[in-house]
């Protein structure tokens, strides 16, 4: 029996018609799945307090090439700097939001996010970790997701931050988002490379 080479295979994605069936996607770009979004990419509930903020981004592979079939999770505290499962806690006075969103990608590789600004939460030892949001990337080819975090590039305290400080110096601007100008709703851009030059920082977790 001779010996070949098998061809290449990837995985997924898998998750549009039940995950994100309102998601514009490469297959079906007018988004006409009869099925009810579970979660969605507005964080924003009636009660929600703290200050309004769109996410704005775009995913990209090692060629620089758009990735137009992945899907953005993000998790977050609210303004407080609470997480909704945060145990003992008293009643929130925004006991709805959830501080958790899902986003598939465009033809373009576009994602967006409207949700609150995140307050400072507890890090390692006590020590006051910046205000962030994690963001967890499912996408074809991937065996398992992976997971990063972003920053806002107008937070005086991400200096302070201990695990933006674990980062290489010159790694930290993968994790920035940009305020965009305007005015309106404030707009963070935060593109996302998985491989290649300037790929973004992931963690293990």
């Amino acid at each position: 029996m001779s010996e070949i080479i098998t061809p290449s295979q990837t995985v997924g994605p898998f998750f549009a018609y039940g995950l994100a069936p309102n998601s514009r996607c490469q297959w079906d770009p007018n988004g006409n799945y009869s099925w009810k979004e579970t979660i969605g990419a507005n964080l924003i509930t009636p009660d929600a307090t703290g200050t309004k903020i769109r996410i704005e981004g775009r995913i990209t592979d090692g060629d620089g090439a758009p990735i137009n079939d992945a899907m953005i999770e993000i998790w977050q505290a609210d303004a407080q700097g609470r997480y909704a499962h945060a145990r003992g806690e008293t009643p929130r006075p925004n006991a709805k939001f959830t501080g958790f969103g899902r986003s598939a990608t465009d033809k373009n590789g576009e994602f967006s996010f409207d949700t609150i600004k995140p307050g400072m939460v507890p890090g390692p030892g006590g020590t006051p970790q910046a205000p962030h949001i994690v963001v967890c990337i499912f996408s074809r080819g991937m065996l398992r997701q992976v997971y990063t975090r972003f920053y806002f590039s107008d937070e005086a305290g991400n200096g302070a931050d201990p695990i933006l400080a674990l980062v290489p110096a010159d790694r930290r601007e993968t994790l920035i988002a940009h305020k965009v100008p305007g005015g309106g709703t404030p707009v963070y851009r935060f593109d996302i490379r998985v491989q290649g030059e300037n790929e973004t920082v992931f963690f293990d977790i």
